[in-house]
């Protein structure tokens, strides 16, 4: 048991951290009335521009039938838009309305700083760090999953 000690609390203090961190991110995107999965879909949409449906669930982590109930939610609050390809039949578009981009020209920049709020006590090496081994573990944990 000893010979792990350091990895074990390493994994409470990641456990620990990402749940404060979620927590935080969670209360501030409720503020808007979205929540965290909404937000996503968002700001992917509002960085990247229209995307297929399809493309949405894989970049953000989540499900096709997932994805499928988020844009129906989004599209009933008029933040997003389906629009069919003319080419292809099967393939479907999302992208912001004028509202959506109106709230996401608002919400970003304070999300934004809610975000580099949370990180203000680390230095830039601090982060790069952070990024490099979080990194290394997720490819590890995917790895020991295959």
């Amino acid at each position: 048991m000893s010979d792990n000690k350091n990895e074990l609390k390493a994994l409470t203090i990641l456990f620990r951290a990402s749940s404060s961190v979620e927590k935080v991110v969670k209360n501030d995107m409720s503020r808007y009335g979205l929540n965290a999965t909404e937000f996503s879909v968002l700001e992917l949409l509002y960085n990247k521009g229209r995307q297929p449906i399809q493309m949405i669930g894989k970049q953000i982590l989540l499900a096709s039938s997932s994805i499928t109930y988020v844009v129906d939610r989004l599209e009933e609050k008029n933040y997003v838009n389906r629009i069919a390809d003319k080419f292809d039949r099967r393939v479907t578009f999302c992208e912001l309305t004028d509202e959506g981009k109106q709230l996401m020209d608002d919400v970003f920049p304070k999300h934004a700083m809610k975000i580099a709020e949370l990180f203000e006590e680390c230095t830039e090496e601090e982060i790069k760090n952070l990024q490099k081994t979080l990194k290394k573990v997720g490819y590890k944990a995917v790895d020991l999953l295959d």
